[in-house]
């Protein structure tokens, strides 16, 4: 059985409110975790509550499907679920158009499986390695623009195509879940010394926030796992 420790931020910075969403939850047999962490889109109304809409589908998922291991298809039926919800909940606000992006990491026994909508990330470290995997964003450059064409949004059902992989983890691995507000206010290598650092989750996140708190211009959250 894989124990691990975590811990979380999710603060508003210097945004006017929080657009961010998160979720860390223990299944019911305490061998399996899983975390998400959505970002609501700028530009576009609403971006709280479809954050918090997808959150909650793939969580609510999770749950139910409690008898189904992790896969590359379970993730793309949560993903349904979770595109639905958003379409419904858009229905009844007149039909309002939202999005926001996802990542998600869920641990069962010593299997993570990953996932990702848009530009909020996964970083897994392993000590003695370092950087063993990182998302890559669902950007592309437009009129001098970033767009991101993967994500979840309103009545857009072919743009929710999350990519998907797992990893068997060993103990000192490090998993974190982030939106872009927090990796955007420091450089790579600062995020990575402090992520594989001795110090507890808490710690480290504390180090994170400093940085968000003088350089980050917008909501910054993120969720860091140790597998101890």
């Amino acid at each position: 059985m894989v124990k691990i420790q975590y811990a979380t931020i999710s603060e508003t910075g210097k945004r006017k409110n929080n657009e961010d969403a998160f979720r860390m939850v223990g299944m019911p047999d305490g061998n399996r975790w899983l975390a998400v962490v959505c970002d609501g889109m700028g530009g576009h109304d609403k971006g709280e509550v479809a954050s918090e809409t997808v959150a909650d589908a793939i969580v609510n998922y999770w749950r139910k499907a409690v008898d189904e291991i992790d896969s590359k298809d379970k993730v793309e039926k949560a993903c349904l679920k979770a595109r639905v919800a958003l379409d419904k909940c858009a229905f009844t606000m007149g039909n309002v158009k939202m999005g926001t992006t996802m990542v998600m990491a869920s641990i069962e026994g010593d299997t993570v499986t990953i996932a990702h909508l848009g530009d909020s990330r996964c970083y897994l470290m392993r000590p003695g390695v370092g950087l063993l995997y990182l998302t890559k964003d669902h950007i592309r450059m437009e009129y001098g623009w970033e767009i991101i064409d993967r994500c979840f949004f309103s009545y857009r059902p072919e743009v929710c195509i999350p990519d998907v992989v797992s990893f068997k983890l060993k103990v000192g691995d490090r998993i974190m879940l982030c939106s872009d507000g927090l990796y955007n206010s420091m450089a790579l290598e600062t995020l990575i010394e402090y992520m594989m650092d001795k110090k507890s989750p808490n710690e480290i996140l504390d180090a994170y926030r400093i940085h968000c708190e003088m350089r980050s211009y917008d909501n910054y959250t993120a969720v860091l796992i140790a597998i101890t």
